[in-house]
């Protein structure tokens, strides 16, 4: 089988930012804490101690235990909620949008490198406590990002209407969906486990927060995954301070504006708003403006004077709502948080925000791209290995790879590159006798050899052509292999959902994951199932 190893920078799908911060290029330096290093921790728990305000862990543990109440929970998730409120009890964090079924299978990777890293940090540094948090989107509002799963191939949506934050979303009318989604499941063991878990956590909970968390429950438990949903006015009322700050004050456009500035030679992950804050409501989630001296709900007819907005604060935080710049600061604030998890998109924005941190003396977490990984069967393993695949091979884009074996299993080479040298040779004498003539002569010189030159090309790319179709049924094969791995030539983690690979491996998937995952290794890694 093919052994070579994919670093992310050299897998193709990492942006340049994340390949600049995985190398750790200075330029980069001031735009982050500590780097994820096993040793780097220690300064971080130092840090965090001696800024989080440790009152904060009574109402964190009073919610948490408030929302699992409902759901048999395992003892050491238990144990884990009760450390909370232990001063030398720290959290690393993952979070993740409520998608259907969770969605793409890059949810079990964020959370098993969440749960990982918990247990490597407890082994390095055996005096402290650390709890593995996955933080759930329950105030996102995009609905259409999170209501459908990729099945074999086949898209699952869920079809309804959503309005406000997708927590509160009820489940009703999700029965019809898990009928014509149970047919495909089939009717094997691990088909009954899936579909029980489905209705289980979607037909007998009433919104959408409570059936993901029972869903991960489910799921993770037994490795003492504590589940956070911050939709809750007590751990809101720690971020009154800091959201009267952004409505009154907006410092944090102007510093994440400044930060853009200096990452102008990369894409940006996200803008900030003059204020970055949301008001919600059961179905409507909405930006604040200011306008005309007042704070303004947008699409709505509602605004409100400066002190009314204040005395809302005050008597109803939950009423307002961090958006993506403000949302880690909130995470930070209520979670005695060391790191936080997360893919190359949500690294991108966590850079934005360093300096915004610093400005309002808040902790910045040591950011980690989460694991990232390619399953593959021991058929599609022995298939490359018949084919003369390396992973990076199977790594690279479609089109190259055909023509990289293309030229690899031609009978003759394809490349024309010795004829083209004879070619400059050949015009490098017709050059020296042009200075000896006129310009004239010069002219027709270079003309003739951009012709020949491009002749050649062309000829080239017909030998190839060529090739391809002499050689239709192995690089078909290879082509074949490379789309099971490699979904719409996509990553296979972002396309298939966990359930097409829990039917073949069950209840081993998560423990197969968790053995073999290094959350602190930034290479892809290639399970065999």
């Amino acid at each position: 089988m093919p052994t070579d190893c994919i670093s992310y920078q050299n897998s193709g799908y990492f942006s340049t930012l994340i390949h600049d911060y995985l190398d750790q290029k200075p330029d980069l330096n001031p735009l982050y804490n500590n780097f994820p290093t096993l040793e780097n921790f220690e300064k971080q728990i130092i840090e965090k101690q001696q800024n989080f305000n440790n009152s904060n862990r009574i109402p964190l543990v009073s919610v948490l235990k408030e929302q699992y109440a409902s759901i048999e929970i395992s003892d050491l998730t238990k144990q884990n909620i009760e450390l909370l409120a232990h001063e030398n009890t720290f959290t690393v964090t993952t979070g993740h949008q409520l998608n259907l079924f969770s969605g793409p299978l890059y949810f079990l990777y964020k959370i098993i490198s969440t749960i990982n890293l918990t247990k490597e940090l407890k082994s390095k540094y055996p005096a402290y406590n650390f709890v593995p948090i996955y933080w759930m989107a329950t105030e996102d509002h995009d609905f259409e990002e999170i209501n459908y799963f990729n099945f074999k191939g086949k898209k699952f949506r869920w079809n309804t209407e959503s309005n406000g934050p997708v927590g509160r979303l009820s489940t009703e009318g999700l029965a019809e969906f898990f009928e014509i989604y149970a047919l495909e499941l089939g009717s094997s063991t691990n088909a009954n486990t899936l579909k029980k878990l489905f209705e289980e956590a979607y037909l007998k909970h009433n919104n959408l927060a409570d059936a993901t968390r029972f869903l991960a429950n489910n799921l993770f438990a037994p490795q003492g995954l504590v589940i956070v949903d911050a939709d809750h006015a007590d751990l809101k009322r720690a971020f009154i301070p800091y959201a009267k700050e952004e409505l009154l004050e907006q410092k944090s456009f102007k510093l994440v504006q400044e930060t853009i500035e200096k990452l102008k030679d990369y894409t940006v992950q996200v803008n900030p708003r003059e204020i970055n804050l949301f008001y919600i409501e059961d179905n409507l989630r909405e930006r604040i403006v200011f306008e005309n001296d007042k704070f303004v709900i947008n699409n709505t007819k509602t605004s409100f004077t400066k002190e009314e907005i204040l005395t809302l604060l005050e008597s109803n935080p939950e009423k307002f709502s961090p958006n993506v710049i403000m949302r880690p600061l909130y995470q930070e604030i209520i979670l005695p948080n060391l790191c936080y998890i997360g893919g190359g998109g949500e690294i991108a924005y966590w850079l934005e925000l360093k300096s915004f941190f610093d400005a309002v003396n808040v902790t910045f977490p040591v950011i980690l791209v989460r694991n990232s990984v390619l399953l593959a069967t021991e058929k599609q393993v022995k298939k490359a290995d018949q084919l003369g695949l390396s992973w990076k091979d199977l790594f690279t884009k479609s089109a190259d790879l055909v023509n990289a074996i293309t030229h690899k299993i031609s009978e003759f080479p394809i490349d024309l590159t010795p004829q083209k040298e004879i070619l400059e040779k050949q015009f490098q004498f017709l050059y020296e006798l042009a200075q000896k003539t006129d310009k004239s002569f010069s002219g027709a010189v270079k003309a003739q050899e951009v012709k020949q030159k491009k002749g050649l090309e062309n000829l080239e790319k017909r030998l190839l052509k060529a090739q391809k179709r002499k050689l239709h049924d192995q690089l078909n094969r290879v082509a074949d292999l490379q789309f099971e791995l490699f979904p719409n030539n996509s990553l296979q983690e972002r396309q298939a959902n966990f359930s097409e690979f829990y039917l073949e491996k069950g209840d081993q998937l998560i423990p197969l994951l968790t053995q073999k995952l290094r959350p602190l290794e930034s290479n892809f890694s290639i399970i065999t199932l």
